[in-house]
């Protein structure tokens, strides 16, 4: 009689055989999600090139937006967007009849670097776009910021009164305060690992979650139809995503940072706020922001928007551009803006002829 012999594999083989295959499963997901990511950027970045100019400063490239003649009005717009956002917004357009508006990509949005070297805080961004502003013949300006590019403009103010004439904040984060949030958004500026998400997973994820994120920003309104200009894929591509990563992380440290110096503020400041903003709840930012600016003797007016929510200067251009002709009021014509004419009159006044 034959006995009959089965072969068994032994359950180390079995696992790992399984572990291989799951390796080369994922390996070749992630092979397809770059492919996919690179075609998306590469299209993106075709049928959105730069408009603007670039400046060349400390060792950075920066693109910037110029539009109108006037006294010099700086537009920082906010995390996760460009530039062109205050265009879309209609902004530009309804202020450069009276200023010379610039809108940067700060530093690794839109078309600008982020050089590695450097931690962007706020602090970095304001002296990098301060050098900038002199390199391209600006020698004073009033400043408006959206959402995070609020603290890159009070840095600006806190480092160079003399050349901020005033501040326009918009929707700003002011003070330390629990983000749970940041975790998630901060994910793609993680060495490493963050390099290898944002080239492949995070965009696809990101661009799945893209109506969601878009209808969370304009809530409780609907989200703006100038908005949809915006190219989602010019917003997800790696290297954004890298720099709206690391500015999450930064949030919390840099808004502890420059709330503890709010004292040495010099320079007229309108706060603009929608009272149903998700983002950033008005109450303990704008609202603590305006009274303590008061209470410690400086300019403040604060703007409550009713039922806006953080898009603020696409629902309320016009509260937007009022308040900057009442900082443009309040500090005057610039020295260096007024006309040969008025230049003659000026001297001759002061010499008493």
């Amino acid at each position: 009689m034959r006995t009959s012999r089965r072969s068994i594999d032994s359950p180390g083989s079995s696992t790992g055989s399984g572990l291989r295959t799951g390796l080369a499963v994922a390996g070749i997901g992630l092979l397809a999600s770059w492919l996919v990511v690179r075609s998306k950027t590469a299209q993106a970045e075709s049928e959105n090139p730069p408009r603007g100019k670039f400046v060349d400063v400390d060792g950075v490239r920066l693109h910037y937006l110029e539009r109108g003649s006037g006294p010099t009005l700086v537009l920082l717009h906010g995390n996760g967007v460009v530039a062109n956002d205050f265009e879309y917004s209609g902004l530009m357009s309804q202020l450069s009849g009276r200023y010379r508006v610039i809108a940067f990509d700060r530093p690794g949005y839109g078309y600008s670097d982020r050089p590695r070297s450097t931690v962007w805080t706020p602090d970095a961004q304001a002296r990098l776009l301060h050098h900038a502003l002199q390199e391209i013949g600006v020698d004073s300006a009033i400043v408006l910021g959206h959402s995070w590019g609020t603290m890159v403009a009070l840095a600006m103010g806190l480092q160079v009164p003399d050349f901020v004439r005033g501040l326009v904040l918009l929707s700003g984060y002011y003070y330390p305060t629990l983000r749970l949030d940041v975790p998630f958004v901060a994910q793609p500026a993680i060495p490493v690992v963050g390099d290898l998400l944002r080239h492949t997973v995070s965009p696809l994820v990101s661009r799945l979650l893209w109506p969601l994120l878009c209808k969370r920003v304009f809530a409780p309104m609907l989200v703006s139809e100038r908005f949809k200009q915006l190219s989602p894929w010019m917003a997800l591509r790696p290297k954004q995503l890298r720099a709206s990563g690391a500015e999450a992380a930064l949030m919390i440290p840099a808004a502890m940072s420059l709330s503890k110096r709010l004292d040495q503020l010099r320079v007229p400041v309108e706060i603009i706020t929608g009272t149903q903003d998700k983002i950033v709840k008005p109450t303990p930012h704008s609202e603590r922001l305006h009274e303590e600016l008061q209470a410690g003797g400086k300019s403040s007016t604060l703007h409550l928007q009713p039922g806006v929510g953080h898009m603020v200067h696409y629902s309320e251009p016009e509260r937007v551009a009022s308040a900057v002709d009442a900082i443009a009021a309040q500090v005057g014509e610039p020295i260096g803006m007024r006309s040969p004419q008025a230049e003659a009159l000026a001297r001759a006044s002061e010499s008493g002829v």
